[in-house]
This record gives C-alpha cells, structure tokens and sequence, in this order.
C-alpha cells in the first residue's frame, strides 16, 4: 500500500528562491474530488526541456492512519497523450508552477500557484513517517497540513480568488492559526 506523508505551509515572501534546484510547469485535473478525500487526478507535467511526462493518481484518506499528515496515494505514469485526453475531460483544473528545493529532512517542493489560484505559493515536505522532525524554513508562514480547503483538489472545485475577500486576506495576513 502506498502511504503519502506529507507536511504543508502557507509560503511569504521569496527567500525560498536560493533553495531551487529544479522547475517544473504541472496542469492538473480531476475526474473525481469528492469530499471525504478520495480524488481522482492527472497531472501533465512541462520539464522546461519541452519534454512532458503525465501521470494518473488516486488518493484516499485511510480509516487506520490518525495523522492528517498522511494519505493513501497510487501514482500511475501514462503516455502524455493520454493525459492530454484526459485532462481534457477533468471538471476542475489548476496550474502551477512547482520548485523542487535543496532542503534537509524531507523531500521539499514549493507550488506557486497561477490563475484564479494567485497569488498562493505553498510549500510541502515528503516525510518517512508522520511525527518526523523537520525543520520549518523562515519562508513558512503558517502550517496548511488537514487543511481540505486548502488541497489542490478543492482549490480546483473552489479557487483561492472565488473566496470571499476577507477570507482571502485573512489566510494570507495571519501567520497564526489554521486555515
């Protein structure tokens, strides 16, 4: 079985940018993103070198894992111009482009998101297992992990910019509290 652990936070500022090591321009899609967390997904994926790689992903929250750090996550690579059709037939979309970064303890990633989902940049971390200590960079201004309205799945059903605009301000002005 395949178990993502994963932390996420709400990014300020750009400091991160001296963390980059590699860029990536991703197009999401979900066939399926239903409340109780089971998504259906494809993502396309542009590696700045003109070459595209897609994948099919499914994920569900699991009844036996109490962290809502971790999920359950079956990741399929397919022919890009399978993902383009399906992609194609996705009710909810996103873009972003996603920044591999140099960091230690966990697999970090940060996703400046563009569209009706600007201007949120979140980062995550890819842990071995759910109380894993990390060290939360500067850049991080306030923790997103369980936040479901805040995935990339509902960001795709609702985006950041259709809130309502205190809201919005509120996420993005406070750096204590959840989402």
């Amino acid at each position: 079985m395949a178990l993502e652990i994963e932390r996420r936070f709400l990014v300020t500022g750009d400091a991160w940018r001296a963390d980059v090591h590699w860029v990536a321009e991703l197009q999401q899609g979900y066939l399926q993103a239903r409340d109780d967390g089971l998504t259906t997904r494809i993502r396309l994926q542009q590696d700045g070198t003109g070459g595209e790689q897609a994948w099919l992903t499914i994920k569900a929250v699991p009844d036996q894992v109490a962290s809502s750090a971790a999920r359950l996550e079956f990741e399929y690579p397919i022919p890009a111009a399978d993902g383009e059709a399906l992609l194609a037939l996705s009710s909810w979309r996103l873009e972003k482009t996603r920044h591999g970064l140099s960091l230690p303890e966990g697999e970090w990633v940060l996703d400046v998101f563009q569209g009706t989902n600007a201007p949120l940049v979140i980062a995550e971390v890819e842990l071995l297992h759910p109380d894993q200590a990390i060290s939360i960079p500067a850049w991080c201004s306030k923790e997103l992990t369980g936040c479901h309205r805040l995935s990339n799945a509902a960001l795709a059903r609702h985006p950041f910019q259709s809130w309502d605009a205190q809201e919005r301000l509120a996420l993005l002005s406070d750096s204590r509290g959840g989402c």
